[in-house]
């Protein structure tokens, strides 16, 4: 083996600056240590990271030094360790060869920070600004040069060492990244900590001041939405509440809202500290979901419980306990909840009189079993019982009360199973089934639904690589209503059954052949027994990027929905309503600030209409109704301008008309308001542990149909403004993480107007008398003390 300081070069160097003597002795120290297999490794190595992460010296140097002093060598290096470094870090100036060059991808851009180096060395250094790299190497012959980068395609080149200079110019192919890939936005907000392009957290949604910690109610501030106060459930760029429809895991939630008395809002069944992700898609959503005409909302709960931990919630309204049991591939939760707003009722004055002030009691329970690295068992069980009494004013007869009693009993079971069939192919199973029993009698007349569902879903998804994927599944629904209805002073009840079977079966393709552009492309097929009818339904979203930071994606879907149980209640002989969307939308998202702009478009078809909603008559329902609604959404957020300040402002513009239900003519319905405008901000102030929160919504006047006018639907109503806060305080209480958080709502004490009321006939004037709709107080006050106990 030939040795490497062989020759005159650098001992020439050497004996110009020291006497031959000195030099003589140092050859023959070199010639010792090269003898020996060890410490030619120990060359090599020090002289490639001396050379090339000269950071490390000093360790490199101790250590070595230690295990040669093993062979008696110490004295040697003792005494000429300066000039032997010297040795090491002059060499490679000598019989090297210089590689240079520079890389650029393939739209002739050059990328900085690439990582170029000769394959099994420690040779190599990264691309500058201008994309320009060069490093030196005493490697010779065949070798391969490597260039990499996050985000491209990695290359190999064999080269071959033979003179001093070297260059290349390489183009790195893009790969596929799915963090930084276009998402499809089209219709959809994303409230997830998983997704680059998310627009809320899970946390947002709770800390929404006018949310009152209610999923829906924070939805709410979003564009695309209603502010329909009475009501409290979704509406959808003029859709009704019952268009859309929420998910947990994939799997449909029949009764998401509490039940309802007339003019009181309903809130969601459940807490949103449950769910790690919702996906809120105001329209063009997937083929995976189907039967709502207008938006999904699709929750998707935790897996395994980070930790076992305790929790007691004391409330102005009520208190609840909860308790997490986490092990090694298993964690279960479960809590208990009870509300009495009668004490609440007594310190804040309420518009109405209630012979028994809303009480409830509820519970859930949640399973999650880890099994290996790919299987995931989820259960959910809840349950919910609640019970109301209120007194209406007549209005037909003054002075006189129309006593409104509900009691309501529910419960909800959801088993998820996701698998793994091989590489790149998963699969899931689910089950679920809802009971819902509504006892209601309003003056006397009594009606009670009892509902039972059950759904069965079985998907496949099989990614032929991080860039394509297919999806594929299949569901069946059972709904069955029961209603009895017994008038008032009559021993007569009257049952009517509601069963539908459904069938349905989709398929859906999603490509991102490059990092700027991503098509989406599905279908859906469903059957139902109940009206006898079939529908295919496609659907088609693309996405593609205009910038570093914007991008623009449109969207297409048809989309069919079973008429709801009051319209085939009487008649089977109906058809799926029947809604086509399209929209086009424009996003940029850079520094914690997102801006988002959308158009669409909505036609209406086979929706059903009626001389008069319950009506016995088969002959009084038809699906012969339409409708269109158009519309413009803005949404702009900001969480860098202002430090601890996040806020977000939306606007929606909504212009619809429908013909159906037993509207005489073509009208905008009474829950649509032409234009809204909402201002979320949230600011937290670390002095005090504490965050604020504020908004601010308004809403212009609604339609409302005056019989005193001879113009359907020609009243309006006035505008609608609120303004709420919030104020959450993190302490500790006993040595536990407390959360103290206060909400009021309409602080201004704003008198809403939601519609009116109106007598069922004329008074002696020939007028009908009117009764406002408004809010059941002036407003909301809410204190609630949470504590974690670990």
């Amino acid at each position: 083996m030939p040795f490497p300081f062989s020759g005159n070069g650098i001992f020439a160097i050497l004996e110009s600056v020291f006497n031959k003597q000195l030099v003589n002795e140092i050859q023959q120290f070199i010639h010792k240590i090269y003898s020996s297999s060890l410490l030619t490794f120990f060359y090599f190595t020090s002289f490639s990271l001396l050379y090339n992460q000269k950071h490390r010296f000093a360790r490199i140097v101790n250590y070595f030094v230690n295990l040669i002093d093993k062979f008696v060598l110490k004295k040697y290096i003792m005494k000429y360790i300066g000039l032997f470094l010297f040795l090491i870090i002059l060499n490679p100036l000598y019989a090297q060869t210089k590689l240079s060059g520079s890389v650029k991808s393939g739209n002739g851009k050059t990328i900085p920070g690439v990582n170029v180096y000769l394959k099994g060395t420690f040779d190599g250094a990264s691309s500058n600004e201008s994309g320009m790299w060069s490093f030196n190497t005493d490697e010779k012959g065949q070798q391969v040069l490597v260039l990499s980068m996050l985000g491209f395609k990695t290359k190999e080149i064999d080269v071959n060492l033979s003179s001093a200079s070297m260059k290349w110019d390489v183009v790195l192919e893009e790969t596929f990244n799915a963090l930084e890939a276009v998402v499809i936005s089209a219709g959809t907000f994303e409230a997830s900590d998983e997704r680059k392009a998310v627009i809320l957290k899970p946390l947002d949604i709770v800390t929404t001041a006018s949310s009152a910690g209610d999923i829906y109610g924070a939805l709410r501030t979003l564009p695309g939405t209603q502010q329909v106060g009475e009501d409290g459930r979704l509406f959808v760029r003029g859709g009704e509440a019952y268009e859309t429809r929420t998910y947990m895991d994939g799997m449909l939630i029949q009764n998401p809202y509490g039940s309802q008395v007339p003019d009181i809002p309903a809130r969601g069944r459940f807490s949103p500290m449950m769910f790690t992700g919702t996906i809120f898609s105001t329209g063009g959503y997937s083929a995976e979901y189907g039967q709502a005409l207008s938006s999904a909302l699709v929750l998707k709960t935790a897996g395994l419980a980070e930790k076992t931990q305790s929790g007691v919630s004391i409330m102005s309204v009520g208190g609840g306990l909860s308790h997490t049991y986490r092990a090694d591939k298993n964690s279960i939760s479960g809590s208990i909840d009870y509300a009495h707003l009668g004490p609440y009722f007594a310190a804040v004055k309420q518009n109405l009189t209630y012979d028994k002030a809303p009480q409830g009691f509820s519970g859930n329970v949640m399973h999650r079993w880890q099994n290996g690295n790919d299987g995931m068992l989820k259960v959910f069980a809840s349950f919910d019982m609640g019970d109301v009494s209120i007194q209406y004013p007549s209005y037909d007869s003054v002075g006189t009360i129309v006593p409104v009693n509900l009691s309501n009993r529910s419960s909800y079971v959801n088993s998820v199973y996701t698998g793994s069939l091989g590489p790149g192919t998963t699969w899931q199973a689910g089950t679920a089934a809802s009971y819902n029993f509504d006892d209601r009698a309003i003056d006397g007349d009594k009606i009670k639904n009892s509902q039972k569902a059950i759904q069965g879903r079985f998907t496949v998804t099989h990614e032929f690589s991080p860039q394509y994927r297919l999806k594929s599944g299949m569901e069946y629904n059972l709904n069955h209503e029961i209603q009895d209805y017994t008038a008032k002073a009559s021993t007569q009840t009257y049952s009517t059954l509601v069963e539908d079977h459904t069938l349905a079966g989709f398929a859906e393709a999603e490509a991102t052949p490059s990092m700027g552009f991503a098509i989406r492309a599905g279908i859906r097929s469903e059957y139902s027994n109940l009206i006898n009818k079939a529908n295919i339904a496609p659907r088609l979203s693309m996405s593609l990027k205009t910038g570093a930071n914007a991008q623009i994606s449109a969207a297409y879907g048809r989309f069919f929905q079973t008429p709801i149980n009051d319209y085939v209640r009487f008649t089977h002989d109906l058809d799926f309503e029947v809604a086509n969307h399209y929209i086009l939308n424009y996003q940029f998202a850079a520094n914690d600030r997102i801006l988002r702009a959308e158009v669409w478009h909505k036609t209406y078809d086979k929706m059903v209409r009626y001389t008069s909603l319950y009506n016995p008559d088969p002959n009084a329902y038809s699906s012969d109704g339409y409708g269109k609604a158009s519309g413009f959404d803005l949404f702009w957020r900001d969480q860098k301008s202002i430090s601890m300040l996040d806020y977000w402002v939306s606007y929606s513009y909504t212009d619809t008309k429908r013909l159906y239900r037993d509207y005489p003519v073509e009208a905008t319905p009474y829950y649509v308001s032409k234009h809204l405008l909402s201002i979320v901000s949230k600011y937290y102030v670390g002095k005090i542990n504490t965050q604020f929160g504020l908004t601010w919504t308004m809403a212009s006047g609604r339609p409302f149909n005056n019989p005193n006018d001879t113009e359907f639907m020609n009243g309006k109503t006035k505008p609608y403004y609120d303004l709420s806060a919030n104020a959450s305080y993190l302490t500790e209480l006993f040595g536990q993480f407390t959360i103290i958080h206060l909400s009021v709502s309409n602080i201004t004490g704003f008198e809403p107007e939601y519609g009116f009321h109106f007598s069922s006939a004329p008074g002696p004037d020939g007028q009908y008398r009117s009764f406002a709709i408004s809010s059941p107080a002036k407003r909301f006050i809410f204190l609630g003390v949470f504590i974690s106990i670990d």
